[in-house]
């Protein structure tokens, strides 16, 4: 049986461009073992819970001429080996190098005759570590069909769980005349799918992603949003196909302790932390900085989030956050004009209760239909939703999704950190992705390489903004 891509999956599969190339990454960095991890045992882990996720197998066929959206159909050729890819830093392996391969890796688009993912086992990291970075396009990941796959390959205990046995065997490949019979027909019963279809083939890609959104679920207030123009900003420029990628590591606790001292939320802490980075990082590129100043973030985060108690709960009962809980999506004005971080924290706190009050949450089912929704892919949300607008309506795309607060394994191996990787739109120099996870919040920052070379003093002024919080609330 043939399986269309939905509307959304389509849209992102042609808006592929070499320097936007439209996939999500994950970072993952693990202790190696006492007897090790070796490719020939992630290659069998994955190949075994590739069967919960089957669309992992599948790659994508264009229809003749473009008469419908493309279709999922079994790779015949299914080679795992071309898929878990091995790699290896000079012994020993520094973090600032493994920054540098994962971005060399994210810069790469890829090859859309095969499924549509990649997993790296990077060896060499000093201190006994290794790292799994993953790539998955987003068109593949839908959070129902398919979850991101370093996501199922992760156990909550050092033994692997057991899995039923399962023997592949892929379906004939539909002919091509059998393709374009269904697309005709599709045509007739649905003649406004069969338009959109061709608009995208041709290129005509706000029309048809306007259509989606319009299609898909109460999403009024983003929609309304796109109206309002973003300000202007060095965070939006022509970009290259090449990235610069850092990270931050924090303490969960000092963002619960800045949360009781103030009476916000978790979320509001971390968005007063970016602010004060913004902030600093405009002067320290002697940028005007007025009292005035903002810059509009694109800010899809799961209620989870705001409520680490019950992360914690659910945690102890090794329980993941159930993706059909409310996720939140909004644009807000990053007061980075603001000097006093207290009244910068004010500030995006009253914000981020207005729209709530605003009831602009919808449920995670519609934002499936959308983009997909799995911890290491929520930031993919904004993308779908905005892409056709992003120049001017938002500056800076920052994503939490929020992950188990307990250690999780990979063969035996224990996750030390995670950082997801989410993908640049056009003309956005840098997007910031955070997750929570076992005690801490990882922050991942992937940048154009040459309009955010300093992406760099981003990263240490987060860790400055998050410290004067810190010293303020004392």
């Amino acid at each position: 049986m043939v399986t269309r891509l939905t509307t959304q999956d389509a849209s992102f599969y042609f808006l592929e461009a070499s320097s936007t190339p439209m996939h999500v990454g994950s970072l993952a960095i693990f202790r190696k073992p006492r007897n090790g991890l070796s490719y020939e045992e992630l290659l069998s882990l994955v190949e075994e819970r590739l069967s919960l996720v089957p669309r992992y197998r599948q790659k994508v066929r264009e229809v003749a001429l473009g008469l419908s959206r493309p279709v999922w159909v079994d790779d015949q050729d299914f080679d795992i080996e071309y898929h878990v890819r091995r790699s290896a830093l000079p012994k020993p392996g520094s973090d600032a190098q493994l920054h540098d391969l994962v971005a060399r890796l994210t810069s790469r688009p890829l090859d859309n005759t095969r499924p549509l993912w990649e997993m790296y086992l990077v060896e060499g990291l000093s201190n006994n570590r290794f790292a799994i970075f993953t790539k998955s396009h987003s068109s593949l990941v839908d959070g129902e069909t398919a979850l991101e796959i370093g996501q199922v390959i992760l156990d909550p205990a050092k033994t692997r769980r057991p899995m039923a046995e399962e023997l592949w065997m892929p379906s004939p490949a539909p002919s091509e005349s059998t393709l374009i019979a269904g697309a005709l027909a599709e045509m007739v019963s649905r003649p406004g799918e069969g338009l959109a279809a061709l608009r995208m083939t041709l290129g005509d890609m706000a029309s048809a992603l306007g259509e989606t959104v319009r299609t898909v679920g109460k999403l009024a207030a983003v929609v309304r949003t796109a109206t309002q123009v973003a300000p202007s900003s060095p965070l939006n420029a022509t970009i290259s196909r090449n990235r610069r990628f850092a990270v931050v590591k924090t303490e969960l606790g000092d963002y619960r302790k800045i949360r009781a001292q103030y009476g916000c939320e978790v979320n509001d802490v971390i968005l007063a932390v970016v602010s004060g980075a913004m902030r600093y990082w405009l002067l320290s590129r002697g940028e005007p900085v007025a009292e005035s100043t903002t810059v509009r973030a694109m800010v899809p985060m799961s209620v989870y989030a705001t409520d680490p108690e019950a992360d914690d709960e659910a945690s102890r009962r090794g329980e993941w956050a159930d993706p059909r809980s409310m996720v939140s999506s909004f644009l807000i004005d990053l007061p980075v004009g603001e000097p006093n971080a207290v009244v910068r924290l004010s500030h995006v706190a009253h914000a981020m209760e207005a729209h709530a009050k605003q009831s602009q949450r919808v449920t995670a089912e519609t934002l499936v239909r959308l983009s997909g929704f799995a911890p290491a892919t929520l930031h993919a949300m904004s993308a779908r939703v905005a892409s056709s607008f992003s120049q001017r309506m938002f500056n800076l795309m920052i994503t939490n999704a929020p992950g188990p607060q307990m250690s999780l394994y990979v063969g035996g191996a224990r996750m030390l950190e995670m950082y997801p990787v989410s993908p640049l739109l056009k003309n956005q120099t840098l997007s910031i992705g955070l997750t929570s996870y076992d005690g801490n919040v990882y922050y991942g920052l992937n940048a154009d390489r040459d309009a955010m070379a300093d992406v760099d003093v981003v990263a240490a002024l987060l860790y400055e903004s998050l410290e004067e919080l810190l010293d303020a609330s004392r």
